[in-house]
């Protein structure tokens, strides 16, 4: 480790010991004026060297090459940080969507387009250089480019995320951390929750409308309050043929959690006719909803095609307009009307228990397939007073 003194005219950084520089500035002279800057040349753990600023006195670089010494015994971490002080967010990006734990992340292909999102602006910038303001910039930006104030918050949080991680990691110093940290949220909490459900007649217009391998998912769905992924991601062997239920594993849901849902009648009957033999060995790694013989991997355009044919309005942005989404809140409100229990809806549905009902409530397979009889005995004389309505209706001519 060595002290550099700089001269004031050529900024030529050299020896203590020279008394004159190349260019013929009197550096004894201008120590006494205070002009001369001194410098700290040192390596780093990582092999490279730094040369940092220590003050305008020798006083002021003795102290700051002790400083140094003792963190290179005592805490080499801290020079490790001083190493990265220059790492963009391209070069940490490269890193972060490279470990093993990011990619067996179902989100990561999204997470790989908001990255090169965000380093499209910020690419280039050092992870440690980064503002509050520059963060506020970005949000206005995407609200330019008409992008929801949810989708904004997402991107700040996968960002916030690869922050956090390379902190973790020793990649970057904490003050990187601070402006992810204070930037407020574009959505308000709750001002985007969706309240709307689907009529008995709205589901029954969808069966009808809706192309063959569209149908089984929306049933299944109706009657078990599943997301749209858990639904097209079952595989044979989520089935209990013993038990009459399905099993996802912690991998398979979205709360990582395990989770166990009795099949109605409803549901036997459509599994049934997408296979007569359901619960062969060579069957266990397949899909349940194929097209093509290929695992469906999105039935946005068939769903919406689905609620034109049927007249009804499709989407966020329409006016009372529907989502697969709502099909699951439609279930739950149900659920309710029917008179289930608020632990058991959480439990069929995978909502999270509050207070110690997440370490209390432990019901049984029995105890759950109770209580989907006695939704599905609800559903089956709501489904029948409708069909009851509409030939009521035919038969006068409304």
């Amino acid at each position: 480790m060595a002290i550099l003194q700089q001269c004031p005219i050529c900024r030529n950084k050299q020896k203590l010991s020279n008394k004159h520089c190349k260019c013929g500035q009197d550096l004894y002279k201008a120590k006494q004026s205070n002009r001369v800057k001194y410098w700290a040349n040192y390596r780093l753990p990582n092999g490279k060297q730094r040369c940092e600023y220590v003050g305008k006195t020798i006083k002021e670089a003795r102290a700051s090459e002790g400083k140094r010494l003792a963190q290179k015994q005592e805490a080499p971490r801290v020079l490790n940080l001083l190493a990265v002080g220059k790492t963009t967010f391209s070069d940490l990006s490269k890193w972060y969507i490279g470990l093993g734990s990011i990619k067996k992340l179902a989100t990561y292909p999204r997470i790989i387009c908001i990255l090169n999102h965000f380093n499209s602006v910020f690419g280039e910038t050092c992870v440690n250089d980064i503002t509050l303001t520059d963060l506020e910039n970005y949000q206005i930006k995407r609200k330019r480019d008409r992008k929801a104030p949810a989708t904004i918050d997402l991107e700040i949080a996968i960002i916030r995320a690869m922050i956090i991680k390379a902190f973790d990691n020793d990649m970057i110093a904490g003050e990187a951390l601070r402006p992810f940290r204070r930037i407020k949220k574009s959505l308000k909490g709750g001002s985007n929750a969706r309240h709307r459900i689907l009529t008995f007649d709205e589901y029954l217009k969808l069966i009808e409308s809706a192309q063959d391998y569209l149908k089984p998912i929306i049933i299944v769905g109706m009657n078990t309050g599943m997301r749209l992924g858990e639904i097209l991601n079952l595989r044979w062997s989520n089935f209990d043929r013993k038990a009459g239920v399905l099993k996802l594993s912690e991998a398979e849901t979205k709360e990582a959690r395990k989770k166990i849902i009795p099949l109605n009648h409803h549901v036997q009957k459509v599994i049934s006719r997408i296979v007569p033999h359901l619960y062969r060995d060579e069957d266990k790694d397949n899909y349940v909803f194929t097209c093509h013989n290929k695992p469906l991997k999105s039935v946005t355009r068939n769903f919406e095609n689905a609620c034109k044919y049927s007249g009804l309005p499709y989407g966020r942005k329409q006016e009372n307009g529907i989502t697969f989404h709502d099909i699951r809140r439609t279930v739950k409100t149900n659920m309710l009307k029917a008179g289930i229990d608020k632990v058991y809806r959480d439990i069929i549905l995978g909502h999270s228990l509050t207070g110690m009902d997440a370490y209390y409530m432990a019901p049984t397979i029995d105890d759950l397939k109770n209580v989907m009889n006695k939704y599905t005995n609800w559903l089956d004389c709501q489904l029948e007073l409708q069909n009851v309505d509409q030939t009521v209706d035919h038969a006068t001519g409304n």
